[in-house]
């Protein structure tokens, strides 16, 4: 693939055993995208009229995201995949306007681990994360929002993941937004990802996926318990 981002390339010191081009996800594929998927069938698009009158969820994240299959696993909603290998924060930055203008009434976020693989600070990485968050709450203030630890990987990534999450998990409540922390089902007690759910140290297999939904259904449910946001949210710092 020509065109995936070299965030997912392993570090020198092994930390990955594969690569974007080695992986079945990338930018250029888009196989599970939303894009793709409006394209194909225009009626799923939540700005076309149509009759389904199920909530809309958006999935935004990086190639972790973009490899699940949200239609299949939640059919009582229209599953938007704004999933894209490769992508860092920045990235997510960028094409925030496609998850606005899709009208989500939910969002699952998670992303944040190819910044690290691309050496970026766990500052960025936070800053970046709480950027998106505010954006989508100022322009989404009825939709409720998951936002999701960054998922382990290689051992020597834990350290800084682990200090992602507590800024994370911190973080959350003031967008109105839930915090899900993936790492106690995901994680071995050294902080790798548990090798039963991955077969390169990054990607999930379909056990990993398994894993990840067995704490996902419940987040939803708890998410769908929120009241609705009655207040403004204050904004901690000027938006990108």
């Amino acid at each position: 693939m020509t065109e995936s981002r070299a965030a997912e390339e392993p570090e020198k010191d092994d930390a990955v055993e594969g690569s974007p081009e080695s992986s079945q996800f990338g930018r250029e594929t888009g196989n599970f995208s939303a894009a793709q998927s409006l394209a194909e069938d225009p009626q799923s698009s939540p700005t076309v009229a149509s009759d389904d009158d199920r909530d809309v969820i958006a999935f935004v994240g990086d190639s972790i995201t973009e490899g699940g299959s949200w239609s299949e696993w939640f059919p009582e909603v229209r599953a938007l995949n704004f999933g894209m290998g490769g992508d860092t924060t920045d990235h997510v930055l960028e094409r925030l306007d496609e998850v606005i203008a899709a009208g989500p009434d939910e969002i699952v976020v998670l992303i944040g681990t190819n910044d690290l693989g691309l050496r970026q600070t766990v500052e960025h990485l936070v800053r970046n994360t709480e950027t998106i968050c505010v954006n989508l709450r100022r322009a989404l203030p009825g939709s409720r929002m998951l936002v999701q630890s960054v998922m382990p990987r290689g051992r020597e990534y834990a350290q800084r993941i682990q200090e992602a999450n507590i800024h994370l998990r911190q973080f959350a409540s003031t967008v109105h937004a839930q915090f899900l922390d993936l790492w106690p089902a995901m994680a071995l007690d050294d902080g790798e990802l548990n090798p039963l759910y991955t077969e390169d140290r990054l990607h999930l297999s379909p056990a990993g996926y398994e894993a990840w939904l067995g704490e996902l259904r419940p987040g939803l449910i708890r998410l769908r318990e929120l009241p609705p946001m009655t207040t403004p949210i204050q904004i901690i710092r000027p938006l990108r």
